[in-house]
């Protein structure tokens, strides 16, 4: 589930207790369910990281970035249950890839990478495989201009929801913060995206900005599943917020009249109320 809020949230977890830090050695946790996507090899993949100091720490799109000194990055893509963090993982049997680092009073000793099943992926990419991937990518949702997103919507005909889930077009938004956005910006996630109106374009910029914003600031989503957690194996407060999200059949918390809907769009669930989302 982690999108743009929950990728940010775990960045500023990490960015304080490992940011010109040594890393040590890298250990590949022993684990019997599906394994993830690692590149390269271990051996080499270990070789690369030993000794090497981290310069920073970030986030791009969906994804965090641990840049070191050598000039590669560490490019961790959680996807579906995927976390990174600096305190004890909620399960030891899905802990995937712990970095020991040299110790430094009153910080973590440590940062991993743990995922429940197995869709996440860790790579080690140079410079030159950074700027190939920021290149594949459309703009950041916090980036995004109100003329880049008309510009990118006018180019295709597929539902406004759809749209907006392909990481060409605009990067870092997921199945559950773009119901939330097109509710709050009173637009219907069935509309063509070449047929939203300059006023809606407005309206779904400023609630993009504003909705991943404030989820940021809530520390992102954790649902009933209770996968996902920040660095600090702590809930996000963000669900407590949700207008429409997994809401199928309560009232509209906005018109107070209509009833929210569950539709599939692209194989995703899609939650919307059909009175005020027109």
């Amino acid at each position: 589930m982690p999108e743009l809020p929950e990728v940010e949230t775990m960045v500023r977890g990490l960015r304080p207790e490992i940011e010109g830090r040594e890393i040590l050695n890298v250990e590949f946790c022993p684990c019997t369910r599906r394994p993830i996507q690692i590149t390269p090899s271990a051996r080499m993949f270990r070789r690369k990281m030993e000794k090497q100091e981290v310069l920073r720490v970030y986030r791009f799109a969906k994804r965090v970035v641990i840049e070191i000194s050598s000039g590669d990055s560490i490019v961790v893509e959680p996807r579906m249950t995927g976390l990174m963090l600096v305190s004890a993982a909620p399960t030891q049997e899905h802990r995937r890839l712990c970095w020991h680092l040299k110790q430094k009073r009153g910080k973590a000793a440590s940062f991993e990478f743990w995922d429940r099943r197995g869709l996440g992926t860790v790579r080690l990419l140079s410079s030159a495989e950074m700027t190939d991937l920021r290149a594949s990518l459309g703009p950041d949702a916090l980036e995004i201009t109100v003329d880049e997103w008309k510009t990118r919507l006018e180019k295709t005909s597929r539902a406004i929801k759809v749209a907006m889930l392909d990481q060409k077009m605009v990067a870092g938004i997921g199945n559950l913060y773009a119901s939330e956005i097109l509710h709050r910006a009173g637009v219907s996630p069935t509309k063509a995206a070449n047929r939203i109106t300059d006023r809606q374009v407005q309206r779904i910029a400023v609630e993009t900005t504003d909705v991943l914003e404030t989820a940021i600031r809530y520390e992102g989503s954790t649902l009933s599943d209770g996968t996902y957690r920040n660095a600090l194996n702590k809930d996000g407060g963000y669900q407590n917020e949700h207008r429409v999200y997994q809401k199928a059949d309560l009232p509209c918390q906005n018109c107070r009249s209509g009833t929210i809907k569950r539709i599939v769009q692209a194989q995703r669930s899609t939650f919307y109320c059909p009175k005020c989302q027109r």
